[in-house]
């Protein structure tokens, strides 16, 4: 695989607040900000960064339902709401299921190795309370094929991973994929305690661990073999960073060391039709990390943290195998042994990741790639992890529906 004919750079990253239960402020009967509001303090704070809208060639939006959620389309005209300057240019939106901001910034680097930008704004954003989970669970089903939802549980997604997590029990045994569950989840709750942005930055329970350990698996009431702290948040927010040539570094007055590098990418697709072959596996998820793994000439022991996208517990572990951290069936002792905290051997979800930091399904792989060039540049605040000089690499995996839509980058500080 090619490496990319130019240099690409991401910097100035931005993310809101990720609201929702678990922020203190957060009252679903009072409601919450508009859609708009989000995507203009995301806007504008990287648009101050960089020194004005002016320096902005194009801007493209990643968003999943605001048609349903929001009763909103047309998001690229809300461009010129961030800043008058930004009227007149060229934005796009893009949208594939949760994986939307991850192809918000694919576009933006396209847009950068095909020379029609030097700088792209690259945003992504979701408000998802607006609706009362049961229905917001059947919207969010839209990320699945239509046909295969009328023998579905309820909760379309959390049953989707539900079976996936019961033929994981199956195959490697239930009681120690249970216990590996329960410490992604406190490892995730403990992340995102360090983020003022997170959504469970503001949970204070000591007893993290015990309590997704003792939380039993309720059929009745949810699904089979999942529990609601398997599962990543209902959440508002939104995410934004500048994408750049080297000219575009240059033109906005950035010394490289600010930014980091993309070496590497892929972006792929699966049937959405079918179901996976093997139920235990995420397969575009392992063929994308190969992909941008290869291009960016690295190998996985090389790299410093990775954000991947563990919409559920079971999906976090499943990618640690994907990625080939560990064999098949022994991605639960990975994360039983510490290997995943962030004094461990590779930190990951830094954050806290979909189930700590927040999911505003639209705004989350642009907030994997804010979170990599924080830690990358020492910006990472009280999250901040050592980034060693024989792992100065960093891997982001955003995944929309089940194992359908891909988008991994590699990076690296400039």
């Amino acid at each position: 695989m090619k490496s990319p004919r130019r240099k690409i750079y991401m910097l100035a990253g931005y993310n809101t607040v990720s609201m929702g239960t678990g922020r203190s402020e957060f009252n679903p009967k009072k409601g919450g900000r508009p859609l708009e509001s989000y995507i203009k303090e995301a806007g504008q704070a990287v648009i101050e960064t960089i020194g004005g809208a002016e320096k902005v060639d194009e801007g493209v939006i990643g968003n999943f339902m605001a048609a349903r959620f929001n009763n909103q389309a047309n998001l690229p005209a809300f461009f010129p709401l961030i800043d008058s300057g930004l009227r007149f240019k060229p934005a796009v939106s893009v949208e594939g299921a949760c994986a939307s901001g991850g192809l918000a910034l694919m576009s933006a680097i396209k847009s950068v190795l095909a020379e029609t930008a030097d700088v792209v704004l690259a945003l992504g954003v979701e408000v998802q309370n607006t609706k009362k989970a049961v229905y917001g669970a059947d919207i969010l089903a839209a990320a699945g094929w239509n046909q295969s939802r009328k023998d579905g549980h309820a909760y379309f997604f959390p049953g989707v991973f539900s079976d996936r997590a019961g033929a994981y029990y199956e195959r490697y045994g239930k009681e120690r994929s249970r216990l590996a569950m329960s410490r992604w989840y406190e490892n995730a709750i403990e992340n995102a305690r360090l983020c003022h942005t997170a959504q469970e930055t503001e949970n204070k329970k000591s007893n993290l661990y015990e309590m997704a350990a003792n939380m039993p698996l309720n059929p009745k009431k949810f699904v089979d073999h999942l529990t609601v702290l398997d599962c990543s948040k209902v959440s508002d927010g939104a995410s934004a960073i500048a994408v750049v040539s080297e000219d575009g570094l240059k033109k906005l007055g950035f010394k490289s060391e600010e930014a980091v590098e993309v070496l590497g990418f892929a972006q792929m697709t699966a049937d959405i039709t079918r179901k996976p072959n093997d139920p235990t596996v995420l397969g575009t998820t392992k063929n994308a990390v190969k992909k941008a793994l290869d291009m960016a000439g690295i190998t996985i022991d090389q790299l410093g943290t990775i954000e991947l996208h563990d919409c559920f517990s079971i999906a976090g572990i499943m990618a640690i195998e994907a990625i080939g951290l560990a064999a098949p069936g022994k991605g639960i002792d990975f994360v039983i042994d510490g290997k995943t905290k962030r004094n461990g051997e590779i930190p990951i979800n830094t954050t806290g990741g979909l189930i700590g930091w927040g999911h505003p399904t639209g705004a989350t792989g642009v907030h994997q790639a804010v979170t990599v060039w924080e830690q990358l540049t020492g910006k990472a605040g009280d999250a901040q992890i050592e980034i060693s000089a024989d792992r100065p690499y960093a891997l982001s995996i955003n995944m929309g529906g089940d194992d359908k839509t891909l988008v991994s980058i590699v990076y690296k500080k400039g």
